[in-house]
């Protein structure tokens, strides 16, 4: 598939950026190169390796972007997770997050399932 944009796992991936950004607001201007630079690098890549793995003429390649995307998503949930559990931000905004989380790292193993088959 050559438009990512008309994928469900892409269109979730930039919600995730977008409550990511609303996220690393909330953290102290101490962390500014610390832990928000690493949380919206990983939430960027979500949906950035899902546009890259589009781009390729292989199941096998697309699927390898769609690992990296989901390893990025699991980086991300473990670094919201240092973040609520060390008070660096409001603890519900960072659930509504990992929530999210949780329906697009789904969302992409079903995916990559489906480039399995």
């Amino acid at each position: 598939m050559k438009d990512f944009r008309k994928l469900k796992i892409w269109e979730r991936g930039m919600e995730i950026v977008k409550k990511t950004y609303s996220l690393s607001k909330q953290l102290p201007t101490s962390e500014r190169f610390g832990i928000a630079s690493q949380i919206t690098r990983a939430a960027v890549s979500i949906p950035s390796n899902i546009a890259e793995g589009c781009s390729r003429t292989t199941d096998k390649d697309k699927k390898r972007f769609a690992e990296i995307a989901l390893g990025s998503a699991f980086e991300l949930e473990t670094q919201v997770l240092i973040t609520k559990e060390i008070g660096l931000a409001n603890p519900e905004d960072c659930d509504k997050l990992i929530e999210c989380l949780h329906e697009e790292e789904r969302m992409i193993n079903s995916f990559i399932n489906k480039l399995n088959s």
